[in-house]
């Protein structure tokens, strides 16, 4: 292994962090909208809006953040560990109040909360698929990647289809170009060739939005964003163009832009990542954290009661931001 190997391999994970969260900042005022509305209230899509120009990211952010202080120091290599780490973080991040938050998610934190082994339910919802980019960049042996992609995911989800899922989301991030073949799922590898015809066509973004669907279930969020790699390439088009799709916004551009931040990190925009806001999950602690995966260090620290402090304030300007999408 060469002396940069370390070093690309940073760059690459501070690239799918940061993608991840400008991705997750830019969609999260465009959930839930059709892409007509989007493309009415949304231009350009390449600017914050939930409160002035700063991002704020959300729960994809945040538990893309916990898989890999899981990883971090001593016992990174050893699943069991990696895996109890990571349920103990969820349960102590879920009581911090996050919002944007699944309610698979939601009741896999009770399940922790009260000791329960088996925490994960049977929901095939894309919580475990948008963390998932992260292993694909932070894991070089493809088959640990896998068996640890499927037990974070089964932590939360246990569905076959949101497991294959986030399998396959974190082996895109590693540039694996026979991730589709790989697909042990036959639903979930419908909607990728699905999606794949619809790139290959040059299919418009609201033409597929229709046609695959842009929903939190996993069958159409992770093959739509799927669509806008193959579509726009490993760009941050994809990224614009996946918001443009309305629907799950926030997550389907986190998992869009964690793929472009890992396969070309470049790409996503420094002055984006600049207007990211700081404290836990900010641009600081993502670029910390990814050097303490690569150097086998301790988690960084991160004052987690600013976390609280942050989402008891923001909770009124998302509700807010709720109501007004709404209006016609």
């Amino acid at each position: 292994m060469s002396s940069s190997a370390p070093e690309d391999r940073r760059h690459r994970l501070e690239g799918c962090l940061l993608g991840t969260a400008v991705g997750d900042a830019l969609g999260l005022p465009c959930e839930g909208l059709a892409p007509a509305i989007v493309a009415r209230r949304f231009q350009p899509l390449d600017r914050f809006r939930l409160i002035g120009r700063t991002g704020f990211v959300s729960d994809d952010t945040e538990q893309s953040a916990l898989v890999l202080e899981a990883l971090c120091g001593p016992g990174g290599d050893d699943d069991d560990v990696v895996v109890r780490r990571f349920r103990r973080g969820l349960r102590a991040w879920f009581w911090r109040l996050p919002f944007g938050v699944g309610l698979a998610t939601v009741r896999a934190a009770l399940r922790l909360t009260i000791g329960l082994r088996r925490s994960g339910v049977a929901s095939a919802g894309n919580g475990a698929a948008m963390r998932s980019a992260v292993l694909g960049v932070a894991i070089a042996d493809p088959d640990r990647r896998a068996r640890l992609a499927r037990r974070l995911a089964e932590v939360t989800h246990t569905d076959p289809r949101a497991v294959a899922a986030a399998v396959f989301v974190a082996a895109v991030a590693a540039g694996d170009a026979h991730a589709v073949d790989a697909v042990d799922v036959p639903a979930l590898k419908a909607a990728l060739l699905v999606a794949d015809d619809l790139a290959d066509a040059h299919a418009d973004v609201d033409v597929a939005a229709a046609t695959i669907g842009t929903s939190g279930f996993v069958l159409h969020s992770v093959p739509f964003a799927w669509f806008c790699l193959r579509r726009f390439g490993v760009s941050f088009e994809a990224v614009r163009q996946c918001i443009a799709g309305g629907g799950d916004a926030d997550t389907n551009a986190a998992i869009v832009g964690g793929w472009v931040g890992a396969l070309r990190p470049e790409e996503t925009p420094a002055a984006l990542v600049a207007r990211l806001a700081g404290g836990p999950a900010g641009p600081a602690h993502l670029r910390a954290l990814a050097a303490a995966v690569v150097a086998g260090a301790p988690a960084p620290r991160a004052w987690w009661i600013l976390g609280l402090l942050r989402n008891l304030a923001l909770y009124p300007v998302v509700l807010a931001h709720g109501f007004r999408r709404l209006l016609p």
